[in-house]
């Protein structure tokens, strides 16, 4: 890859410029990276049972596991390639929190899932991409999401990316435990993975998936690892294409949002808008324990 976009990082700054910085980062530089990582860090957010459990009862993932994750995908993608203060990043905001306030979810969840918008790429580049993140690439990452963070509502976001990252290491420490839920969601979630590739292939997909998590999502998913061979043979591949893509031109266009990108909104976005996506009202017969209590109204 040429020096082009790195060259033009180094010029921003990772405070005031962290948008910028980061639509390059994810559109140009490592856009099939940042999706694994995305797809794997949201993976992880379901070894907690209180995450898991909620994702259960919505049975979104059981129904619809493609839509959902295309949902998810589109709308951080709107925030990364437009801003989220610009129209159409407000409007992909709307739809986030509509969805999150339906629900009754704490706090340190939501602050936990933000957490891992921004380590687990990190971790993933550094590990496979074609070149290790600039400083300033991973300092505007923390300014990103904490400014994401603080239009969806979270509150006591870490100031500092050190901290941020004690707090997400901790809440692992603490919340990873295994549950029937987050073998049930996990579960659907490798199966989605693997739907993606022809049948025949589909196994050695899951086994693969299963190669790359870590001894603590494995506890809490309850699943059994990986053969030590093929962790090594899908870590070996990952870092080949690595290398072979080092060589490449730099990107000239990028990579988020193009059309047919997401299987279930296969026109988006030249004939939707982040409106016409999302989760639909919450079952019926959902726990009411789950939903966020109606606010009584004031005089």
């Amino acid at each position: 890859m040429s020096g082009y976009w790195l060259r033009r990082i180094e010029r921003l700054d990772p405070v005031t410029d962290h948008q910028e910085i980061y639509r390059i980062s994810i559109g140009y530089e490592f856009p099939w990276d940042y999706q694994r990582a995305l797809e794997f860090a949201l993976f992880r957010t379901y070894c907690v049972p209180s995450i898991s459990n909620l994702l259960s009862a919505t049975r979104e993932f059981a129904e619809r596991p493609q839509r959902r994750y295309d949902d998810t995908a589109l709308l951080m993608a709107e925030l990364a390639e437009h801003g989220y203060d610009s129209p159409r990043g407000r409007e992909a905001l709307s739809v986030v929190n509509r969805m999150h306030g339906r629900y009754r979810i704490s706090n340190d969840d939501m602050l936990y899932v933000l957490s891992t918008f921004v380590f687990d790429p990190i971790e993933w580049i550094d590990r496979y991409g074609w070149r290790r993140l600039h400083e300033h690439e991973r300092q505007a990452a923390y300014h990103y999401f904490f400014e994401v963070g603080r239009r969806m509502g979270i509150k006591e976001i870490p100031a500092g990316f050190a901290e941020f990252r004690r707090f997400k290491d901790a809440y692992e420490r603490e919340h990873f435990v295994y549950s029937d839920t987050n073998h049930e969601i996990g579960t659907y979630t490798l199966n989605l993975f693997a739907s993606w590739y022809p049948g025949p292939l589909r196994g050695a997909v899951s086994t693969g998936a299963k190669s790359l998590l870590d001894p603590l999502m494995l506890a809490a998913f309850g699943f059994d690892p990986a053969p030590a061979w093929v962790g090594r043979l899908v870590r070996g591949a990952l870092r080949a294409r690595a290398v072979l893509e080092r060589p490449l031109p730099r990107r000239r266009r990028s990579k988020l949002l193009r059309p047919g990108s997401a299987k279930s909104h296969p026109d988006y976005p030249n004939a939707k808008t982040p409106a016409d996506i999302g989760a639909p009202e919450p079952p019926k017969d959902i726990d009411p324990a789950h939903l966020r209590r109606p606010r009584t109204p004031t005089a």
